[in-house]
């Protein structure tokens, strides 16, 4: 009897993970701070959230059929853009500039280049940054907990450090974007995810671990550094992006690196926004990052010149 042995392209290790289980571990992650953000900021959250969500949604399925690509909102990654993008935005801000957001996330930046696995940068953080960019005024009109009251101020970066006590940077007790202020909900969620499998900590580890280190070094508060500014939100949920993150440990501490230099440097010159354009920068060196750390097949030797 004669036995055809087939061998196919790699990866040759399977694994029982799914698109859709990863996803659905991102949203049980995000829960908290989610809920949290709709207790804190009022019935305005729960609205953009689900606006955001809905959609994301939408124009997943609309732009798959319009572009002739199979339908993937069954794997749950468009519900997951739509609630980061929402947890991102000030309870505030109109919805039809919500909408457009999104519009933005899932079609510009994710179908329009081939669907999920084909997006160059985050498609969250991109289209923050193009509502930050078209709506600045709106986009930095925050709302206090429980007061309903709009107030434009950015967060404790912007503020005095002895304004704020060590137990409001921690939960969140001050004016902020939706999901980004509750440092202890987004770390519980982090951890959810370590735990899971989802993530490894060398992204957020290092990401954080620079911020606090370079703002301490250029005489700054590291803990107003490290819990406002949607620092925790972009480090443990954004810069971790499969899609748009390095394949290799060193390449993750170095994408981790990048991150917090460029962050620090952007905050230094004033501006709140240096996590979305710090992840959004170092997106773009993810395919030279991954050919630095990229490792050597076994047996392999670099080709002699003659």
């Amino acid at each position: 009897m004669t036995h055809q042995l087939v061998v196919g392209s790699s990866p040759h290790i399977h694994t029982p993970d799914t698109t859709r289980g990863i996803m659905a571990d991102v949203l049980i992650a995000l829960a908290p701070a989610a809920v949290f953000g709709i207790i804190w900021y009022g019935w305005r959250s729960a609205v953009l959230i689900a606006v955001c969500v809905a959609a994301c949604v939408l124009f997943e399925v609309i732009s798959c059929r319009v572009l002739n690509h199979d339908v993937t909102v069954g794997d749950l990654s468009a519900a997951v853009t739509g609630l980061l993008l929402a947890l991102n935005l000030p309870s505030g801000l109109p919805v039809w500039m919500a909408v457009i957001g999104c519009f933005v996330a899932i079609v510009v930046v994710k179908q329009m280049f081939g669907g999920l696995g084909h997006n160059f940068v985050n498609p969250a953080i991109a289209a923050r940054i193009v509502l930050f960019i078209s709506f600045p005024l709106q986009m930095t009109t925050f709302h206090r907990p429980f007061s309903g009251v709009s107030v434009t101020q950015a967060t404790p970066l912007a503020a005095d450090a002895g304004e704020f006590t060590l137990k409001q940077l921690l939960l969140g007790d001050y004016a902020g974007c939706i999901g980004e202020t509750s440092v202890v909900l987004l770390g519980i969620g982090a951890l959810y995810l370590m735990i899971r499998g989802v993530i490894k900590p060398v992204i957020p580890v290092s990401f954080i671990g620079t911020v606090a280190l370079l703002t301490w070094l250029t005489g700054g508060q590291p803990l107003v550094a490290v819990c406002s500014g949607g620092l925790m939100l972009g480090a443990c949920f954004m810069a971790t992006d499969y899609v748009t993150s390095p394949v290799t440990n060193w390449g993750k501490l170095i994408f981790g690196i990048g991150c917090g230099i460029v962050t620090v440097v952007i905050r230094s010159g004033a501006a709140a926004e240096g996590v979305s354009f710090s992840i959004l920068f170092m997106n773009l060196l993810v395919p030279h990052i991954d050919n630095w750390t990229r490792r050597k097949p076994f047996g392999w030797e670099a080709q002699k010149h003659e």
